[in-house]
């Protein structure tokens, strides 16, 4: 802890806060009393939906039940209403940020008795965040549009929402006017069933999209514990990283992203593969896929988990090519005939392969072909559009070779950890990158090794400035009121309470130690350094346990959040 004049401050508001009636509930405790912080997670998410009530995406069309709602226009259409509401979602989102990362401290151990506890913030943090008006995205309404352009008869893979009458009152970004859906078959036809069942109502449809993505939490709580014990990581450890951060619970619920229905679909077919129950597993990877194509990157990395001692694969590549072909045939088998059954044939795949073209190509990899398709046009005339299309297709075949080099070495490893570096290599090599493709990646780490010291430092300022950014540049603010001024104002305070965390708040500011040398650990070999990526746990039992775990009580497990021993009075 600095010991500042900030922090002294802090800390002596902290104790009296504590020891006054009215506020004992919600500040102070015992340090190892994860109930202050629950309570404070919870504070934090009234204040986002509150905040979201002012500042949030609304569709504008008649049958929209909140766009004149008499108690909602003062907080949308006057100036001070926006602001006190842009501010109460900045703030909100750093007190839900503060409080993911105490909960890591106040847990007292990454033991069996704190997944409970993660769970039980999952769903008091989440529940006040189903009841927010679309915030951090606005994708949801999209997803409304292109399952009416299916239930009107048409092809999302051929005609953009601007297709349909009253298209841009509806609240789907001009940004896919004229653009194909890049959703899988199974998806568009949820959604069409949404835009049947809402009757085009809006905030119904948000609501139904919202319990999909509930059902992909869900999945993602009962998973990622059982794949942890597994592999030998902590299941609280890996629930608090994927499950409970922060961008996970804004991507998730208020902007009810499809992201966690395929995330939940993916982890829960590499638990039927581990299983080896082959069938499950490749039903459930493919339609994970026909939600969102990127998930086929995961699928033959899957598949050879049901291989026996999965973690240790050498050679036997006559068996991981029966496992290839056979998942092969049955995914494409399956998604072809979703195509045919749904009348959009194979139009799906060129449509993923080229998703986010309609979006500013501010990847590395978009950036690079834009540029160098400025300086060919300048230097030789040539097109640049041209150009950069030879750059990304490139991009594309080189992390097409770099899957194919992982998937064929001799040593394999852990299929899930390589399916994580295949997702990487995949997200590197596209023109676009968005915030939530990081939620992709994070639990096929989590479930195989804890992190610590840098590396997971890196992680947490990464989901912070991530939650930051989005949330400040993704305001809706009315047309009459300076956008500029709310936008600045809510990117103060957040930066301001941001600052607080690293510099000078007696808590937290440790937990942004970048001195600490970046470790691994596992079970089966302890705590190695960040390079041993490569080195697999022990063999994974062909039925792992499903409940309780031996190693909860062992002394080497890591301490939470790698916290070391605070000074005395740092509470």
């Amino acid at each position: 802890m600095r010991d500042t004049l900030i922090s002294r401050a802090a800390l002596r508001t902290r104790d009296v806060l504590g020891s006054f009636p009215g506020t004992a509930w919600l500040i102070g405790g015992e340090e190892a009393a994860a109930s202050h912080t629950l309570r404070q997670g919870l504070l934090a998410s009234l204040m986002i939906m509150v905040g979201s009530w002012g500042v949030g995406w609304l569709a504008m069309t008649p049958s929209s039940v909140l766009a004149v709602h008499p108690l909602l226009l003062p907080l949308r259409t006057t100036t001070a209403g926006v602001i006190t509401c842009a501010v109460l979602l900045s703030l909100g989102a750093m007190l839900l940020v503060r409080s993911w990362l105490r909960l890591s401290q106040r847990v007292g151990g990454w033991h069996e008795g704190a997944t409970s506890t993660i769970r039980r913030a999952v769903l008091m943090w989440g529940a006040p965040l189903l009841f927010t008006v679309p915030i951090f995205s606005r994708d949801v309404y999209s997803y409304l549009a292109q399952g009416r352009v299916l239930h009107a008869g048409l092809n999302p893979y051929e005609s953009g929402v601007s297709e349909l009458p009253g298209w841009f009152m509806e609240g789907a970004d001009g940004l896919w006017a004229e653009s194909p859906s890049p959703y899988g078959p199974l998806f568009l036809l949820v959604a069409q069933l949404i835009w049947f069942l809402s009757g085009g109502v809006p905030e119904v449809s948000v609501m139904l999209f919202r319990l999909l993505s509930v059902a992909g939490v869900a999945m993602m709580l009962l998973v990622v514990p059982r794949l942890a014990r597994a592999f030998g990581s902590q299941p609280a450890w890996a629930l608090w990283l994927c499950v409970l951060n922060p961008l996970s619970l804004l991507v998730f619920l208020p902007a009810a992203h499809n992201d966690a229905l395929m995330i939940g679909l993916l982890l829960l077919g590499m638990w039927c593969a581990l299983r080896r129950r082959r069938l499950g597993a490749v039903l459930l990877i493919t339609a994970a896929v026909a939600v969102k194509p990127i998930a086929i990157t995961v699928l033959p990395f899957a598949v050879l988990l049901t291989l026996k001692n999965p973690t240790r694969i050498v050679g036997d590549y006559r068996a991981r090519l029966r496992e290839w072909v056979l998942a092969g045939l049955l995914a494409a088998g399956l998604l072809v005939g979703a195509g045919v059954l749904l009348g959009v044939g194979l139009g799906w795949i060129t449509a993923a392969l080229g998703a986010g073209s309609a979006i500013a190509p501010v990847a590395p990899v978009g950036l690079l072909g834009t540029g160098l398709g400025l300086v060919a046009a300048v230097a030789w005339g040539a097109d640049p559009q041209q150009t950069a299309s030879w750059i990304y297709t490139g991009a594309r075949v080189v992390s097409a070779a770099v899957l194919a080099w992982i998937l064929l070495r001799r040593r394999l490893g852990n299929p899930v950890l390589w399916a994580g570096v295949g997702l990487i290599v995949v997200v590197l090599s596209s023109t676009v990158v968005q915030p939530w493709y990081l939620l992709w990646i994070l639990p096929l780490f989590a479930v195989v090794h804890v992190h610590r010291g840098r590396a997971l430092v890196l992680v947490s300022l990464l989901i912070t400035v991530l939650v930051l950014i989005s949330l400040v540049g993704q305001l809706s603010v009315a047309q009459w009121i300076d956008t500029t001024v709310v936008q600045t104002v809510a990117a103060g305070v957040a930066t301001v309470y941001l600052v607080y965390l690293l510099v000078f708040d007696p808590n937290t500011t440790e937990l942004f130690d970048m001195r600490r040398p970046s470790q691994i650990w596992n079970a089966a070999v302890g705590w190695t350094g960040l390079g041993q990526l490569t080195r697999s746990p022990a063999p994974v039992p062909a039925e792992p346990r499903l409940e309780g775990s031996e190693r909860s009580s062992r002394p080497d497990l890591p301490a939470p959040a790698d916290a070391p021993d605070r000074p005395e009075g740092a509470r």
